[in-house]
């Protein structure tokens, strides 16, 4: 009996070497182009939650039935404000300081869709906290360029972990997947690996 084929409907590189440590490999991959714009006063909770679904859901249209298909999306939360992915060093800047020792939430939405058409959600929600940041702390991190394309303006699994005090919640859905979840998902469905 072959296994059903897996889809990740993700082309970031992180979600697949995550994927890889639990030792997932997808089938396919493709990235669902969607448009990530938070609509007017959406939380960041609901906004990884629907993202992950509008993914699933454009990915769904080009591929054949018969397929698992995995989505997701981070969103970084600090109180209501939504933190997208950083596109400038000024961005990475900004985040850093509205971070600086206070207490954030890095929301997961994962979606998966099963060969039947059933659709599965999950958000994993995840504590960050960055001690007290100092200018030159700030600095030296905008410098290194690894908060470009990271939503919040950081990489927990790189230079950042050194100026991060707390967590709790999912390290790895802090990185981009909540493996436990995805996991537990995976089974429930009826995927095996």
């Amino acid at each position: 009996m072959t296994r059903p084929v897996l889809i990740l409907a993700s082309s970031s590189p992180r979600r697949l070497s995550l994927l890889a440590d639990i030792g997932i490999t997808p089938d396919k991959i493709i990235a669902a182009d969607i448009d990530e714009t938070p609509q007017p006063k959406e939380k960041p909770r609901f906004l990884a939650e629907r993202l992950a679904l509008e993914k699933l859901n454009a990915a769904m249209k080009t591929e054949k039935t018969g397929s698992f298909i995995l989505a997701a999306d981070t969103v970084v939360g600090v109180g209501r404000r939504i933190l997208p992915k950083a596109k400038t060093p000024d961005d990475v800047r900004g985040f850093l300081k509205l971070m600086s020792g206070r207490r954030h939430h890095v929301f997961t939405g994962v979606a998966i869709g099963t060969p039947q058409g059933k659709i599965m959600q999950r958000v994993s929600d995840s504590t960050v906290i960055f001690r007290e940041l100092s200018r030159d702390d700030i600095e030296a991190y905008v410098q290194s360029g690894e908060g470009i394309g990271k939503a919040g303006g950081y990489a927990v699994q790189g230079r950042a972990g050194a100026l991060i005090r707390y967590t709790s919640g999912s390290y790895s859905g802090i990185v981009g997947l909540p493996l436990f979840e995805v996991a537990q998902m995976l089974r429930g469905a009826g995927w095996r690996f």
